[in-house]
Parts: C-alpha cells; sequence; structure tokens
C-alpha cells in the first residue's frame, strides 16, 4: 500500500459532439460499463481522494460518478478554456498539498491502476512531473515528448514541431501527475498566449523545467491512452478491452474454445476448471462458479451459474442456474 497521499482529477467535461449522441460521452459503454466507471475504477484502486470535473447541468454524470465512487468530489468548469483550465476548476483538493495529484480523462477507459501506481512512483523518486508516453506507429498529429538523456524538457504539439522534433516517435499520451506541493505552482504559471487563447496542460512541462524542476515520462502501450471521440473509436476500444478480458481470464484457467467469439462484461467473474463453448455473451453482473460449462450460444445477464453447472446450448438466463440446468428450458428467467 502507497503510504502517499493521492488526489485523482477526473477531467469529463467534454460534450463529445463528435459522438453523434444525445447522451454524455462519458456514459457509453465498453464491456458493459461507462468510459468513466472504468476509469473511476482504476482510480478507486490505488486509493486516495477523487475529484471530478464537469460541465454544468450533467446530472446523469454526477448519478455515474457516485455510483462507483459515492465520496467523489464534484467541481464544475463552468467555461471551457483548455485542460489547464479544467483542472484548476479542482483548485480547492489541490490546494490542500497531497503528496501526489493524479491528472486523467474520462475518455481513457482502457488505463490500468498499475501504470498510475508506478506514475506515482516516479513522483516518488524526485519528478515533479510525469507524463505518459507511448510510440505511434503514425506520430502524425500527436504531441511529442522531447527529452534529452532522460529528462522531459517540453511537449511539442505537431503544428508547432520543427522537422527534427516530427521526427520523435514518442508522443504524448495526455495523463499526467504532479508533485502536490508544488502542483498549484506549476499549473497557475500556465498562460493562454496561445492562437485559441486556452490554457493548455501540456504547458506544464516547461512551466516545471521553469522553476528547475524535473519532468519525466513513462513509456506504456498506446492502448491504455486510447481516447474515444467517435463511435468507431468506441468500437476499437471495445475491442482491446475483450481480447484483455479474454486473456485474463484464460490466464486465470478458464477454457475457451474460440475466445474470439466469446463475448465478456467487464465485472464477469469465474471460477476454476470453467469452459466456455464458442458464441456465447456475459451480460453484467454474471458469476460463474468452479467446473461450470457454458455451453454454445448461450446468453447469460444477472447470473450466477453454481458450481459445475452445465448451461445450454442456446440458454437465456437471468438467475441463478443450477447443476443440472442443461438447456435453455430448464433456466427460468426473472
Amino acid at each position: 500500500m502507497n503510504a502517499r497521499s493521492c488526489l485523482s482529477i477526473v477531467l469529463a467535461a467534454g460534450d463529445g459532439t463528435r459522438m453523434r449522441s444525445s447522451r454524455p460521452k462519458v456514459l457509453h459503454a465498453i464491456g458493459n460499463r461507462t468510459l468513466i466507471a472504468h476509469v473511476l475504477v482504476a482510480v478507486r484502486e490505488i486509493g486516495g481522494s477523487v475529484a471530478v470535473v464537469l460541465a454544468p447541468g450533467q446530472d446523469d454524470v454526477v448519478s455515474a460518478v457516485t455510483s462507483v465512487v459515492p465520496q467523489a468530489q464534484i467541481f464544475i468548469q463552468s467555461e471551457r478554456r483548455g485542460t489547464a483550465h479544467a483542472v484548476l476548476a479542482a483548485k480547492v483538493a489541490i490546494a490542500r498539498e497531497p503528496d501526489d495529484v493524479l491528472i486523467v480523462f474520462a475518455d481513457t477507459p482502457l488505463i490500468r491502476s498499475d501504470t498510475l501506481a508506478r506514475m506515482r512512483e516516479r513522483l516518488a523518486e524526485g519528478a515533479a512531473v510525469v507524463i505518459l508516453g507511448f510510440r505511434a506507429r503514425d506520430p502524425a498529429g500527436y504531441g511529442r515528448l522531447v527529452t534529452v538523456n532522460g529528462r522531459l524538457l517540453a511537449i511539442r504539439e505537431d503544428q508547432d514541431a520543427s522537422d527534427e522534433e516530427r521526427a520523435i516517435s514518442l508522443c504524448n499520451g495526455g495523463l499526467m501527475a504532479l508533485r502536490g506541493d508544488t502542483a498549484l505552482t506549476v499549473l497557475e504559471r500556465i498562460d493562454d498566449r496561445n492562437p485559441k487563447r486556452e490554457f493548455y496542460l501540456t504547458d506544464a512541462v516547461a512551466a516545471a523545467c521553469a522553476m528547475g524542476l524535473r519532468a519525466a515520462a513513462l513509456e506504456i502501450e498506446e492502448d491504455e491512452v486510447r481516447g474515444i471521440n467517435t463511435q468507431s473509436q468506441l468500437a476499437e476500444a471495445e475491442a482491446v478491452l475483450q481480447r484483455r478480458l479474454r486473456r485474463a481470464a484464460m490466464d486465470a484457467g478458464v477454457s475457451m474454445v474460440a475466445p474470439e467469439t466469446v463475448y465478456l462484461s467487464a465485472d464477469t467473474q469465474f471460477g476454476r476448471d470453467v469452459v466456455i463453448e464458442p458464441y456465447v455473451v456475459f451480460g453484467s453482473g454474471v458469476v460463474v462458479e468452479d467446473g461450470a460449462r457454458i455451453r454454445s450460444f448461450s446468453h447469460l445477464d444477472s447470473s450466477r451459474v453454481v458450481k459445475g453447472a452445465a448451461v445450454g446450448p442456446f440458454s437465456r438466463s437471468r438467475q441463478a442456474a443450477s447443476a443440472t440446468a442443461t438447456s435453455a428450458s430448464e433456466v427460468s428467467s426473472k
């Protein structure tokens, strides 16, 4: 357990217009869990307090937040003037000077709690600012992380980069960690002297360096910082999550005959020696106990499959399945 105190700030004030949906972007789901819930689960696992920055009138998002982290602090960014401006909406929480401040985005649902913990470790080792970076197959359009001898000096946006800087393959993943005792000073040194007159969080690196503080980059896989802005990107993130969930299940001893045909929810739980045949869908709230077999073309929701049960084929279950349940007709619905 990390003895250092931590504040995680989740930025969720974007309107998500490119999703072409009346639903707030962060309430779209992958693995039957909303985008913001994925992020909140990750920050909850590392401990500490949680602050969420929202736009005005997002009561449905507030409900989604408190269902995962009931004690979360809610802050409102009444005027949108950039990412650093959004972070400073939580100024009251930052001013309490926790040891670590994490800044994460509600539309990056694939971030792992282990990665957030590694960012905190870099702070404990002496960095004042830590940025996540990834190697892009095509870095065009991404901000580049300019480093010298392991020290991060700046984040250069693609349109502002020199030819030499555009050749850098290490790109900005967006998520940031700040040392708590200097976080507010660094953030308040960021200005809006740019064409959009906005306060960019990426400028925290240059601000910290100007103060003589050390900034560092932590390299991770690109999938972890996938931002979601469109329906197609949502589908891509779903595919990544499904691969991750299937791999974790199989690593834990679940046998999947055709894993690419199995759909899992983020909260699906398996015991040992479970066998899953092709074309099975697990909705939310499913627990499968030891030795159970789920036969092809079954769909389970809010169900517990007891030890040794055989469910399906072609079963549709919404309640606990007994060990004798061998077909759809033998599994009653709620």
